[in-house]
């Protein structure tokens, strides 16, 4: 398993960070067989695997079942889990402990938390021992807000994006996720800073990139958004084994002698 220090390191040796967002055991236990170097445990899990119509109706304990499964099922593999909306947006004394909470309870290597308005949260919580991955640009739990949309378009918005990096950085920040911004900002911000930067949508200039299991692997995921590339189709191979299986049953081709217990309990 790599460190935060030598995640760190590969920035300095411009070696290239992979992290998938994954949710469950098996996802994690396929991440990990590929060589992946960091997964995130997502709260976008509430739409993708929960059903809901964002991040906002995840709590703490959705983040650490599904973290403890992805822990199960990769545990030689970085991995960062997410603070769940309203986890840390009331008081810096109650975001401070449900950070501490989660770090204990899910077994992470790391906690993200989205946003400039955590900035001392971010600071209590390195000092409290827990790295933390900040996340700036597109923050999906203030969709309500932003609109999932590019963010930081104006000269204005890019200024103080990249003085926002600077500050999650100075408060301790190991990494820094940046999403959906435009790519010679991602650029800018990555070279301005001595931690890693991971992008999604944010050009070929970031450190590294994190793409959705569920998005890059079409599984369940009906519309992909522009940033996202297909590197498989779990729907289309699903789709037709389920078919299959329900045109066997219903023939009577299964199961066969191959899928039945041969021994037999009564004569004839």
């Amino acid at each position: 398993m790599k460190t935060t220090n030598e995640l760190i390191q590969m920035k300095r040796d411009s070696e290239k960070i992979t992290m998938v967002t994954a949710y469950d055991y098996p996802s994690a236990k396929q991440s990990e067989a590929a060589g992946l170097d960091t997964i995130l445990v997502g709260d976008s899990l509430g739409m993708t695997v929960l059903g809901y119509d964002s991040t906002v109706q995840v709590t703490m304990d959705d983040m650490i079942h599904h973290a403890k499964a992805v822990r199960r099922g990769a545990p030689d593999t970085y991995t960062v889990v997410d603070m769940p909306f309203g986890s840390y947006h009331t008081s810096d004394d109650e975001g401070v402990g449900n950070v501490l909470s989660l770090y204990q309870s899910s077994g992470a290597n790391a906690v993200k938390l989205e946003g400039i308005g955590c900035v001392e949260i971010i600071r209590r919580a390195v000092l409290a021992g827990v790295p933390v991955v900040a996340h700036l640009g597109l923050t999906p739990q203030s969709v309500g807000v932003t609109g999932f949309k590019m963010q930081a378009g104006s000269l204005k918005e890019a200024e103080k994006l990249v003085t926002d990096a600077k500050k999650v950085e100075e408060a301790g920040a190991c990494m820094l996720v940046l999403e959906a911004i435009p790519a010679d900002l991602a650029e800018k911000v990555t070279a301005s800073l001595s931690i890693p930067t991971i992008g999604i949508g944010a050009g070929a200039g970031t450190d590294g990139q994190v793409l959705v299991y569920h998005d890059m692997l079409q599984y369940g995921s009906d519309r992909l958004p522009k940033f996202v590339k297909a590197y498989g189709d779990f729907n289309s191979a699903a789709a037709k084994g389920l078919m299959q299986y329900v045109k066997e049953v219903k023939s009577g081709i299964f199961p066969d002698a191959a899928t039945t217990y041969k021994k037999r309990v009564f004569e004839k």
